[in-house]
């Protein structure tokens, strides 16, 4: 199996490589090649530039939640007709959750992929080698073949040190990018402005994205980045076990929450819905009155918060989602769409710190205020289901993450359905609440890693069907 791939890691976060990535990206499409994306961790921002510019549905990699071989699974069946992939890491190069585990190395390895550091160079020269020669020593399965040097001060800065990591360092300089504001993209409280939010509401979007594609171009010799991707060794075939067709959902319809506020969805969990033989229903709870005509839904993560105002005015649909949940259809809230599921959202004005609140009401089948948190929850969770839910039965372990700033505070009962031995949840290692055939919760599940999901979920359909 020979797939030309290349590794995009940064020597630390905000390092730059994010921006650079979509600039490349933007520029091999430019140059007539089939791209595919790929993001090392279970981020949903980045991946959202990266179908958008190349036009693929972009894949995330996760050494700690997803075995060797489901790596090596996703990456065939994303890339297998792919002209080249290229692969955004996280965080610096060695970061990661346990040793090798999470980290951008260590499914560089898995890839047998060659690898691009992106070094912040602000305020550094001759440092730069050592550093990048740091860097290549730590792990010399890690192939390291070239570097681009970010966030420049000007030639001179660029000249001396390109010199000394090529000297020093003995790996070629491939990009030098200078400081210049046009190398950003627009940020808030989790990270980059997701992409159907960018396109609809920030003006210039469009051409920002067009002007890294530019800055890149000038900056980066794309001809080598490609003859070094083609350089990547070939890989063993994949067998099957992830993406295979199957009768479970046949006849089945899954609503999926889909617009500004609710975006953050991992392909390949509607995939594997779309693969039973089920369909995919998007909806938008801000634009239309009433759910769709389906057997279960599905309401991921994104930014309620910020679209708060929208979906509270749009009362038809709240309490169509409200009587479909008394009358037992399916239901599974992931973060964001916890955040909706709630009696009600406060959050300050403008995002910010202020002492205004704003609050508006929400669908209110979960009995509880959510509000912007003290701190920001980024981490892995390891959890077990404790009673039967519509995406998993009691017993069943699964591993994922959380992603978000906000917290609830519970007024009423309650029955959570999940008890984590790592992360936070709703309350105290709890998370999932649970009232009938809904589950609301904090963690985010990718079905590489909890194969309950679609499975569970698609039998609790068409109970329901059947009940109707």
């Amino acid at each position: 199996m020979h797939i030309p791939r290349i590794v995009i890691a940064g020597d630390r976060s905000s390092s730059g490589k994010t921006t650079i990535v979509a600039g490349l990206l933007s520029a091999l499409v430019r140059r007539g090649l089939k791209v595919q994306a790929f993001k090392v961790a279970m981020d949903y921002i980045d991946p959202s530039y990266h179908t958008w510019i190349t036009g693929r549905f972009c894949r995330n990699l996760d050494g700690y939640l997803m075995s060797e071989s489901r790596v090596l699974e996703i990456f065939a069946h994303a890339a297998m007709d792919a002209d080249i992939a290229v692969i955004e890491g996280v965080r610096g190069l060695y970061e990661g959750y346990e040793g090798d585990a999470g980290s951008t190395a260590q499914i560089a390895k898995m890839l047998r992929a060659p690898v691009i550091l992106v070094v912040d160079a602000r305020s550094i020269t001759r440092s730069a080698a050592a550093l990048v020669k740091g860097y290549m020593d730590y792990d010399r399965n890690v192939q390291i073949r070239g570097v681009i040097l970010n966030k420049l001060g000007g030639e001179r800065h660029a000249d001396k040190a390109i010199r000394e990591i090529e000297r020093y360092a003995g790996v070629p300089v491939v990009g030098s990018i200078q400081r210049n504001d046009d190398m950003h993209l627009a940020m808030r409280h989790l990270g980059l402005v997701p992409v159907t939010e960018g396109r609809l509401r920030h003006h210039g979007f469009d051409e920002r994205v067009s002007r890294i594609r530019e800055i890149v171009e000038m900056s980066l010799d794309i001809k080598r980045l490609i003859e070094m991707a083609e350089e990547a060794e070939d890989l063993q075939d994949a067998d099957p076990d992830l993406y295979v067709k199957n009768k479970r959902g046949i006849g089945l319809k899954v609503g999926v929450a889909q617009d500004e506020a609710f975006n953050f969805y991992y392909r390949d969990n509607l995939e594997l819905i779309e693969l039973s033989g089920a369909e995919v229903v998007p909806f938008s709870p801000i634009r239309d009155s009433t759910i769709p005509n389906v057997d279960g839904l599905y309401i991921g993560g994104g930014y309620p918060e910020l679209y708060a105002e929208d979906l509270s005015r749009n009362s038809s649909m709240m309490s169509s989602i409200r009587d479909a949940q008394a009358d037992g259809m399916p239901l599974y809230a992931e973060c964001g769409g916890l955040m909706y599921m709630c009696r009600e959202l406060e959050w300050p004005q403008n995002g910010g710190g202020s002492a205004h609140q704003n609050s508006y009401q929400m669908v209110g089948v979960v009995p509880a205020l959510a509000r912007r948190g003290r701190r920001r929850i980024v981490s892995y969770v390891n959890g077990a289901f404790v009673t039967d839910t519509c995406i998993g039965r009691r017993g069943d372990r699964f591993m994922g993450h959380e992603f978000h700033h906000s917290e609830l505070v519970v007024d009423g009962d309650v029955s959570y359905a999940i008890r984590l031995s790592r992360g936070t949840g709703i309350s105290g290692g709890l998370d999932g609440i649970v009232d009938g055939r809904m589950i609301a919760s904090y963690s985010h599940i990718h079905s590489a890693s909890y194969r309950g999901f679609p499975d569970v979920f698609l039998d609790s359909c068409r109970e329901y069907r059947y009940d109707s």
